[in-house]
């Protein structure tokens, strides 16, 4: 089989002019986070805006040390007494020249010590004249944005640390705990914006995950609830410790404080079995660190910590190990610290606005030497700007409940007696435990949430194919392999419907939990944690599982009472299908695993509920979507056309016994530069393939939208998302988008070796497929 890639469009695609404004809605006047912007160009010593690529050799990844290097240019002297802007990568702007076009630098920088570079590092910078930008020429309006938008965060990307574009900082507010030895702080987002209201900068608070800097025996403590008893870590909790701190810096208290240590790995062997040769002497870790540190070790039966090569280890025992302060927790956060993130930032709107003043008021922009020389001036006030809330749909559920409708207030409602419009059948389902600390819960807690189904509308077979019970939680892909095996041995020629799993008590087993389930055995699984499970009498966690159990099983929660009506403009006149697309990026440190795009769609019409979801695996943090439409070859030879579009389309048509006449697409993560890319590539693709509050651009629109319909139908789909009874900020067919290439990461495995610790680009397994039993079914709510 062979493919070839998207190109171009080769028809003519334009942004389409703006219908009109909107006139739905009760009116208001609303605060934005926006400071708007003017430009003081005129001032006398205004000298023009000047672009330069800087080039720093050896490379250096860390901006900080990027900026420490320009800096001390300023600081020599080699720039001229010119202050200069720059982003931490490869560009300089300077107001006025520098006194040259080109030139070269020999620097001797001090760096961190680590295992692999000395304390001193020689660099060479080269800068080369670009280009003179001016501001005042509306058609290069675009390229303003980029120096202005570095000169502004010049001064806080010195006081803060930077992430994306964000800061933060442990003494910005309080820190505090999430769990598991990582904690929060909280900082702010910063960005210029075009507006209509013209240049305008855009602040909001934000809040990042970092490092509790303990010791690293504190943090074994805190992520796998263990205590030191002379007894060596199971291999389960020493596996999923290696993926937890690998890539975490450490000092150690024999040593320096300014040495550093990458950590690459744990060992296999416990400490006291590690040997190695000094000076043509073999000898134990354990008496080295007596003889030449004089400390004597006591978690001998623990691993070490690996930070050398796979040719050349170097084991620090775990003891001696702490973690260094202010390093970003850049791997994915469990569900418990989600939480308490979530908790501990949720502010009302007036709170908001007082952090977002008191952080504009703490930055004093227009008082930044470097803002001043750009003729920069922002103003003092958020921006006041006019709009509209619109009214909430009306909701329907089962007529045998004592309530058949619901009437959002403030955006929620409840369950409170209603039955959902269509209840899911479940007719074969059992329950595995892997909770230590509570094997005996399973029983009661089934018990509750089979009732829970069964009162919200459910069809749910009360009784187990087998008998749930408590299984090892280092035996996850055993137990869940057996017991899909025993229960189809007794279901015969019928499968296993719904697998529901209390989870282990410690993170990390979710995302194998998810892969095994849904790409080798085929079965709809409900996770569960074992604090929740414990709780009983937690009915609105119980109804909540409700929810999500019957929309993956094929029920309906609600429906919009204009969809079963035929009363929504643009979608109840003809049959019209939905997608929505979104992306999952590598994070940060991750240079090597796919990109994950997954574009769901509609399924039903005229309810649009139930979306169908479809991923795939691309290139490293590309931006487009590569499948949506594709041309294969055969066997034989012969052209097959096909992709993510062409296949949602045939299962709509299967789905509701009509072709689609019209389209609407939700793209989400498209930033304002990407458009005329995404319009190109992507529309084309679908052409081809049919032969928070949120901010929502249209690319494209063949179908004649006004305002006030595509914003009243973005508005009520947002108010069926299936797993809450609450509306969200995100068109649910964006969201589910998200949520299914967040599921699909769970599907790529490392290809780690036990013994595989070097650094560098790793090497991932193939996107496994979802098994077919689930492709029609939202399972990944």
């Amino acid at each position: 089989m062979s493919s070839s890639p998207v190109d171009y469009s080769s028809k003519c695609v334009m942004f389409p002019a703006r219908p009109g404004y909107g006139i739905v809605g009760r009116k208001c006047l609303i605060k934005a986070n926006h400071f708007t912007l003017q430009l003081v160009t005129t001032i006398h010593n205004y000298k023009g805006l000047y672009h330069y690529h800087v080039w720093i050799s050896p490379q250096v990844t860390s901006m900080k040390l990027n900026r420490d290097i320009v800096k001390e240019l300023g600081t020599l002297n080699y720039l001229g007494n010119v202050r200069v802007a720059y982003d931490g990568r490869n560009t300089i702007y300077s107001v006025g020249e520098l006194p040259f076009s080109s030139n070269e630098f020999i620097l001797k920088f001090p760096t961190t010590k680590t295992t692999t570079t000395t304390s001193e590092c020689e660099f060479k910078v080269s800068i080369r004249f670009v280009s003179r930008i001016d501001l005042c020429n509306p058609q290069s309006f675009l390229h303003t944005i980029q120096p202005l938008n570095v000169a502004l965060r010049s001064a806080p990307s010195e006081m803060y640390s930077v992430v994306g574009r964000s800061f933060y900082h442990d003494t910005m507010s309080r820190a505090g705990e999430l769990g598991d030895g990582v904690m929060y702080w909280k900082g702010f987002y910063q960005s210029l914006r075009p507006t209509q209201l013209g240049l305008s900068l855009n602040i909001d608070v934000s809040a990042k995950a970092f490092y509790e800097p303990i010791e690293v025996t504190d943090f074994i403590f805190k992520n796998f609830n263990v205590r030191y008893n002379s007894t060596p870590l199971d291999d389960h909790v020493r596996v999923q410790l290696r993926k937890n701190l690998r890539g975490v810096k450490v000092t150690c208290r024999h040593l320096d404080d300014t040495m550093l240590f990458k950590v690459f790995g744990v060992s296999t062997e416990p400490l006291n079995n590690l040997m190695f040769d000094l000076d043509g002497n073999t000898i134990s870790v354990v008496t080295y660190f007596q003889d030449k540190y004089e400390i004597q070790l006591e978690y001998v039966t623990w691993p070490a910590l690996q930070v050398g090569s796979a040719t050349k280890p170097i084991y620090l025992p775990i003891e001696v190990c702490r973690i260094v302060e202010r390093q970003r927790c850049c791997k994915k956060l469990n569900q418990r610290q989600v939480t308490n993130l979530l908790r501990e930032t949720c502010q009302r709107p007036y709170e908001r606005e007082e952090t977002i003043r008191q952080i504009f008021r703490q930055n004093n922009y227009n008082d930044q030497n470097l803002v001043r020389d750009f003729g920069i001036n922002v103003a003092n006030d958020m921006t006041l700007i006019n709009a509209r809330v619109l009214p909430p749909p009306l909701l329907l559920y089962h007529d045998t409940g004592n309530e058949a409708t619901a009437n959002p207030q403030l955006g929620q409602w409840n369950m409170i007696n209603k039955k959902m419009i269509n209840g899911g059948h479940v007719k074969s389902w059992t329950c595995v435990n892997f909770s230590h600390e509570n094997p005996n819960i399973h029983n009661r807690f089934c018990d509750e949430l089979v009732n829970m189904c069964i009162s919200r509308g459910m069809a749910f077979q009360t009784a187990p194919v087998i008998p749930s019970r408590a299984w090892p939680a280092n035996e996850i892909e055993e137990a869940l392999k057996y017991v899909h095996d025993q229960c189809n041995m007794i279901l015969g020629n019928k499968q296993l419907q719904l697998l529901i799993i209390i989870l282990p008590d410690f993170s990390g087993s979710y995302g194998t939990i998810k892969r095994v389930c849904e790409t080798e055995l085929g079965i709809v699984s409900q996770c569960c944690r074992p604090k929740h499970a414990a709780k009983l009498n937690n009915k609105q966690y119980l109804e909540n599982l409700s929810l999500k159990i019957n929309t993956k099983v094929g029920g309906r929660n609600t429906v919009l009472s204009d969809a079963l009506n035929k009363r929504i403009p643009f979608v109840s006149d003809v049959p019209t299908i939905i997608f929505g697309a979104a992306f999952t990026h590598p994070k940060p440190e991750d240079y090597s695993s796919p990109s994950i795009a997954a574009v769901v769609a509609s399924m039903d019409w005229p309810e649009v509920t139930k979306y169908r979801a479809l991923v795939s695996a691309q290139q490293h943090t590309e931006e487009i979507i590569q499948d949506l439409y594709k041309v294969t070859t055969d066997d034989k030879g012969s052209i097959v056309h096909g992709g993510m579009i062409r296949d949602h389309l045939i299962a709509f048509s299967r789905s509701t016994g009509a072709k689609p006449h019209r389209i609407i697409f939700y793209r989400d993560g498209v930033s304002d530069g990407q458009f005329n890319r995404v319009l190109l590539y992507e529309m084309d693709a679908i052409r081809k393939g049919t032969s928070r509050p949120a901010h929502y651009h249209v690319l494209f629109d063949e179908n004649n939208f006004t305002a006030d319909a595509l914003q009243v139908l973005t508005n009520n789909l947002c108010y069926t998302y299936a797993r809450c009874t609450k509306s969200v900020s995100i068109v649910p067919p964006a969201y589910y988008a998200h949520l299914a290439a967040i599921r699909a990461r769970c599907y790529i495995g490392v290809a780690v070796d036990e013994e595989e610790t070097d650094v560098g680009p790793r090497t991932y397994q193939p996107l496994q497929v979802i098994n077919g039993n689930l492709k029609d079914v939202m399972f990944y709510v």
